[in-house]
């Protein structure tokens, strides 16, 4: 059998040349960062993005909230659930319909979210940490791009950055 090369064959590309597997290895390291500077506080990224929008807008229903962070109704269900039960927030009817329930951070919530920055900073500041200061604004400037352009394709839409 003949000996084929690798640029004949796609699915031997390196994963290395792949935005989503870079994208997805650069998310992992987020995580063990954010967890590293955050181990303290017993709380996830996403929890922490949520406990941050409700701090920056209290009162948001739960379709609201899902769309600030690009979660699915039932994954900011779950959160919204896990944070409640930690008494970080809380949620009250809607006194015009029934079925929506506004979310507010509770006083203990509102603290975490306040003592924990420093710790969420240090570990944005660590991802970043190998760029200098115009390939830092240069980065986020493409991630916005790159989110705004895809957004209808996430298992969720996202509030437009």
């Amino acid at each position: 059998m003949p000996k084929t090369s690798k640029a004949n064959e796609p699915a031997k590309e390196p994963l290395a040349a792949r935005p989503g597997y870079l994208l997805r290895r650069l998310n992992q390291i987020h995580g063990s960062l954010f967890f590293e500077e955050c181990k303290n506080f017993n709380i996830t990224p996403v929890q922490y993005g949520m406990l941050t929008a409700l701090s920056a807008s209290p009162g948001l229903d739960q379709t609201a909230l899902g769309h600030e962070l690009g979660l699915d109704r039932t994954n900011t269900a779950d959160v919204l659930r896990r944070l409640e039960e930690r008494g970080l927030v809380t949620r009250h009817q809607s006194e015009t319909d029934r079925r929506v329930k506004h979310a507010f951070n509770t006083a203990e919530g509102e603290k975490l979210t306040s003592t924990m920055y420093p710790a969420m900073q240090v570990a944005q500041e660590r991802l970043l940490a190998p760029l200098n200061l115009q390939d830092k604004k240069k980065f986020m400037q493409l991630l916005h791009i790159l989110i705004e352009g895809n957004n209808e394709h996430g298992r969720a839409s996202m509030r437009a950055l």
